[in-house]
């Protein structure tokens, strides 16, 4: 099960971390990332991260601003989120693969674990 946390309202400019607590299974063995969703709109991807961490893949909307990162140790996943817009105003869920490859990591349906989303909200 993947747990997120950390949203909240935040004046545009300002900053926000997210975290996601993995438990049951080996967050080492997983590739993770984060997704958002704003109303009315598709799920979008953010953020992706490689299972040791060493690699980090970004959507160009957040590309500067945002920073993903992961300890394996406390099996916890990151998301820093910098100079914050009203447009990052969204849901955001952390989700979680063990069979996620770099063609398939910004595609929501390649994720099997979901966390239950945490709100963004960015007033301008």
């Amino acid at each position: 099960q993947l747990q997120a946390s950390g949203g909240g309202l935040v004046q545009a400019g300002g900053s926000l971390r997210l975290s996601c607590v993995a438990s049951g299974l080996t967050a080492s063995s997983y590739a993770m990332g984060w997704f958002r969703q704003a109303p009315g709109k598709e799920r979008e991807f953010v953020a992706g991260i490689s299972r040791t961490g060493n690699t980090q893949y970004y959507a160009d909307s957040v590309k500067g601003r945002f920073t993903i990162s992961r300890d394996n140790a406390k099996k916890t996943l990151y998301l820093q989120m910098n100079i914050l817009k009203p447009e990052d105003t969204a849901v955001y869920y952390c989700v979680g693969d063990p069979t996620v490859i770099t063609s398939t990591l910004r595609t929501s349906s390649a994720y099997h674990y979901w966390g239950q989303g945490t709100q963004v909200t960015v007033s301008s």
